[in-house]
C-alpha cells in the first residue's frame, strides 16, 4: 500500500482578493505561511512521509518547504502538479473573464470539462499530466507516504480521477487552501481517507 498526502498550497494575496491565478508565480501571504506552518505540524504528526514534491510555483514550493522542515525531508519539484494554464483569463478577476467572455465564464462555472481556456489548458489536459505524474510517483515511492503539495484544479481533477468521477465533477470537490487529501494506492484501486480537511487550520486568523 502506498499512501499519498495531496495538499493545496496556502493562502496568497490572489486567493484573498479573487484573481485567476493560474500558472502566475505568486508568493504566499503572511496567512498562507501560517497555515502552511499548521499544515507541517499536522503532517508531522500523522504522517512518516518518505518524500516531499511539489508545482514548481512559488506558492506551492513555500508551502511544500515548510512542511519538508518539519518531517526532515528535501522537496523535490514536481512539473505533473504545475497548476492549469488559464491563458488570457490569468490575472484577472471573476468580473472581467464575465465581462469579456460571457458565454465560456458562464460554461466554465456550469459544464467546466468542456471549457479549453484561450491560450491556455483545459481540464482533462491537466488531469493527464497530474495523474501521470502521480502514477510515476507511486510507482517509485512503493509501500511508503508521500506528501505531494499543489493547487486547487489539479487537486479538483486528481481527487476526480481517484474517485472514478469525470471532471463535470470539478465544482463538487472542495479544496481550501492547505487542505489535506489523503488517499492510498493499493492492487491497482484507489482508497480515499479523507478529502479538503481543514481541521488542523482551525482558529488561524
Amino acid at each position: 500500500m502506498t499512501r499519498i498526502i495531496l495538499i493545496r498550497h496556502g493562502q496568497t494575496a490572489w486567493n484573498k482578493v479573487e484573481r485567476i491565478r493560474g500558472q502566475v508565480d505568486i508568493a504566499l501571504d503572511e496567512t498562507g505561511l501560517v497555515q502552511a506552518a499548521a499544515t507541517a505540524r499536522r503532517v508531522a504528526e500523522d504522517w512518516q512521509p518518505s518524500a516531499v514534491v511539489c508545482s514548481p510555483l512559488r506558492r506551492a514550493v513555500q508551502t511544500a518547504e515548510v512542511i519538508a522542515r518539519q518531517v526532515g525531508q528535501d522537496v523535490r519539484p514536481e512539473p505533473g502538479l504545475l497548476d492549469i494554464n488559464f491563458g488570457q483569463w490569468q490575472g484577472l478577476s471573476p468580473a472581467e473573464v464575465e465581462d469579456r467572455w460571457p458565454e465560456m465564464a458562464h460554461a466554465w462555472l456550469t459544464a467546466p470539462h468542456t471549457v479549453q481556456f484561450p491560450g491556455g489548458e483545459s481540464l482533462d489536459r491537466v488531469q493527464q499530466r497530474s495523474m501521470t505524474a502521480l502514477h510515476a510517483l507511486l510507482e517509485r515511492h512503493r509501500g511508503e507516504e508521500l506528501v505531494a503539495v499543489g493547487h486547487t484544479v489539479v487537486n479538483r481533477v486528481v481527487m476526480c480521477a481517484v474517485l472514478g468521477l469525470d471532471n463535470s465533477h470539478h465544482w463538487r470537490i472542495g479544496q481550501q487552501t492547505c487542505a489535506i487529501n489523503v488517499f492510498r494506492w493499493h492492487e491497482g484501486v484507489f482508497y480515499v481517507d479523507a478529502l479538503n480537511d481543514t481541521c488542523h487550520l482551525r482558529g488561524l486568523t
